[in-house]
């Protein structure tokens, strides 16, 4: 890989932790850093010889430091369970970490190693999977919390610890991995403290928006395998907060006049693509994803599910009350929602009389991702491009059935038989529904192309274990042209939009060994097959991530647990 920055290594870690500094919950915010390099005056610097112009997968603090030496170990303990909470006045049966939706705020600085103790307090036969959304897991591929690929599920009444090393920066989200579950309400906030490419005085911290669902989950997904279309959402939440007939309340932020906010938007749905911006203000956006980029100013920012944005906002307008608002896709190209006129939240400045905003404003619509410029140029070196051709079949033997395939296979992993224990039996050859492709080469690409008979549906797709280069995107069919596609410096992050009846061309360095998913990140999507996973340097798996004794045991419970409740999968899986 040409990387056309040179100021983009870093010095070998100047101290080392004896031992794990432990931080509690919603310590929001926190820092060990000198104010000196990152401040309000200067969030490109940080620490080390790593800043705002280093290059995450080439370097890091601490990258020569052998894992849980350098920096802190920030530990977290998250209990999944079900609680009757009711986040816009509606009470709904939820599953949620820590008795909270959304679940706690995980954070940590750049360089430092997490671990989180996941217990699964879950009844009804459901194991879990905690999924660290984005991160890139080097060398820890059985963290990715991916059932089926790198784990068992986590079984009822048991307990996993998730440790990895944090080589990225920036804002995401963590959530189950267990079929459709997490749109049940298990997500929660991730924020890893690092430079940025703008100037700030304050961070607000995440924004975790979500379409939302009264009917359990499980039960809309169930039907939308038997429907002509998407069903209709019921509302959106933001933070975990709206209004309804039922009562709930807006979500109210702070700003303090003269200064400039930090705010970390995060798609975690699951049908609609989020259209937000803020009465009378500009938004100055400086990253997408995990990926730091060249910022620019906008009246809004449009999310696919699973991506976020990191914006500015400088409390620059009159003393008082305005209205942050979120549109949808449109409907036509997401899925209906009920209250899609009507979601808002409220920026207040300090000093403004309490009330509702008057403030007006308009949002764009439409399924689409902002074009955003990496701010660490990059080239991609070309290669040949392989085809992934995405059709959809909507009729069954017994009526509707939706199910969509990659290359005429339907996704469907088997829990109890992940693919790192093909890893470990030294397997060859792998069940067709795992949609295993193998990866050896340096740099591996990739083009997806989508019936143009399927349904008008827009899909954001996602990598694990790496942020992908989108080389090229567009509608109808690929000419297949390469010398069209963009390798100077394309885009770079890990959840992209595939248009709908249209193609997408992917490249990544295939540097980090493992069993990666990449799928449609629309629970409906991927429950009804829409996914691949890449088995990457699959000789090396086992020399790069260490001791498997957690893996095993887990998988015993689970197979232990499955056994004595004869539970069966009715989905993918994922």
């Amino acid at each position: 890989m040409l990387h056309l920055v040179t100021k983009a290594s870093c010095l070998v870690a100047l101290f080392s932790a004896t031992t794990a500094n432990v931080l509690p919950l919603h310590s929001r915010g926190y820092r060990y850093l000198n104010t000196t390099i990152n401040s309000p005056h200067s969030r490109g610097g940080w620490r080390d010889g790593c800043d705002i112009d280093t290059d995450m997968d080439q370097n890091w603090p601490g990258h020569h430091s052998p894992p849980g030496s350098y920096g802190r170990t920030v530990k977290y303990n998250l209990e999944v369970s079900e609680r009757v909470l009711a986040p816009d006045g509606v009470e709904r049966k939820m599953m949620v970490f820590n008795g909270q939706y959304p679940g706690p705020l995980i954070e940590a600085n750049w360089g430092d190693t997490v671990q989180i103790t996941v217990t699964n307090n879950l009844k009804n036969h459901n194991g879990t999977g905690i999924h660290w959304h984005g991160l890139r897991q080097l060398g820890s591929c059985q963290m990715d919390g991916t059932n089926g690929l790198t784990e068992c599920p986590i079984a009822p009444a048991t307990s996993k610890t998730y440790t990895f090393r944090a080589t990225q920066y920036g804002t995401s989200w963590y959530h189950s991995h267990f079929s459709a579950q997490y749109a049940e309400g298990l997500v929660g906030p991730i924020v890893i403290h690092g430079p940025t490419t703008a100037n700030y005085d304050i961070d607000l911290g995440p924004y975790v928006m979500t379409d939302w669902f009264y009917t359990p989950f499980f039960t809309v997904d169930a039907a939308a395998a038997h429907a002509a279309g998407p069903p209709t959402g019921d509302t959106v939440l933001l933070n975990g907060k709206m209004v309804s007939s039922s009562g709930g309340s807006y979500e109210k932020t702070v700003l303090k006049p003269g200064k400039k906010h930090l705010l970390r938007l995060v798609n975690t749905g699951i049908n609609q693509y989020f259209h937000v911006g803020l009465d009378g203000h500009k938004f100055t956006v400086v990253a997408a994803d995990f990926v730091p980029i060249v910022p620019y100013e906008t009246d809004s920012v449009v999310l696919g599910v699973g991506q976020r944005y990191d914006v500015i906002i400088h409390a620059d307008q009159p003393k008082g009350n305005y209205w942050l608002r979120v549109g949808t896709g449109g409907g036509l190209c997401d899925g209906p929602n009920a209250q899609a006129e009507n979601i808002r939240g409220i920026f207040s400045y300090v000093g403004a009389e309490e009330g509702e905003p008057t403030s007006e404003g308009t949002l764009p619509s439409g399924c689409y991702d902002e074009v955003i410029i990496p701010y660490v140029k990059s080239t991609v070196p070309k290669g040949d491009i392989e085809e992934l051709e995405l059709t959809f079949n909507g009729t069954g033997a017994n009526g509707p059935l939706v199910q969509w395939f990659i290359n005429d296979s339907q996704m469907k992993i088997n829990w109890e038989r992940p693919t790192l224990q093909y890893v470990v039996d030294g397997t060859e050859e792998f069940p067709m529904s795992d949609n295993v492709y193998l990866v050896d080469s340096d740099w591996t690409y990739w083009f997806i192309q989508a019936d143009t008979k399927q349904p008008p549906l827009p899909h954001p797709i996602h990598l694990h274990g790496h942020d992908f280069y989108v080389l090229g995107h567009g509608n109808g069919t690929w000419d297949g042209n390469a010398d069209s596609l963009n390798y100077d410096n394309p885009i770079r992050r890990d959840t992209a939009t595939l248009p709908a009846q249209g193609w997408l061309a992917l490249a990544f360095e295939a540097d980090n060994p493992g069993a990666w998913l990449m799928h449609c990140h629309i629970p409906f999507h991927i429950s009804q097959g829409l996914g691949l996973q890449f088995l990457e340097r699959r000789s090396e798996i086992l020399g790069s991530i260490g001791d498997l004794g957690d893996f095993k045991n887990g998988c015993k419970a689970w197979k232990q647990y499955k056994l004595d409740n004869n539970i069966a999968e009715n989905d993918s899986g994922l």
